[in-house]
C-alpha cells in the first residue's frame, strides 16, 4: 500500500486532490487560431496537484473533440465555455472559481 506525501493517507484516501480543486481559479475562455478556428482555453490549474493529461483526455471524450494539455493549459478544439464550466463543476471543483471569460 503506498501513502501520500503530503497528507499521509493512503493513497487511495489521499483528499490533495479534491482539497487542490476547491482553491484554484479557473479562468475558460475562446481563442481564434489558424484558420479561424475557434479553441476553448483553460487555464489556472496547479500541475502539481490536477493531472492536466488525465483531465484534458476526460473533457475531449465528453465533448468528442480534439486538444491538448501543455504549459498549464487545456486547449479544446471548438466553442464548448459553458459546457466546459458545468462539467468541471461535476467533476469537484467550486463554480464560484470557474471564470467564464
Amino acid at each position: 500500500m503506498t501513502v501520500c506525501i503530503k497528507c499521509g493517507l493512503p493513497k487511495d484516501l489521499c483528499v490533495c486532490e479534491s482539497i487542490a480543486k476547491e482553491t484554484q481559479t479557473i479562468n475558460v475562455w475562446t481563442e481564434k487560431k489558424k484558420f479561424g478556428k475557434i479553441y476553448t482555453v483553460i487555464s489556472g490549474f496547479d500541475e502539481k496537484e490536477i493531472a492536466l493529461d488525465g483531465l484534458a483526455k476526460k473533457l475531449k471524450a465528453k465533448f468528442a473533440c480534439g486538444g491538448t494539455a501543455k504549459k498549464g493549459k487545456i486547449e479544446l478544439q471548438g466553442n464548448h465555455k459553458q459546457k466546459v464550466k458545468e462539467f468541471l463543476v461535476s467533476i469537484g471543483f467550486a463554480p464560484e472559481t470557474i471564470m467564464v471569460k
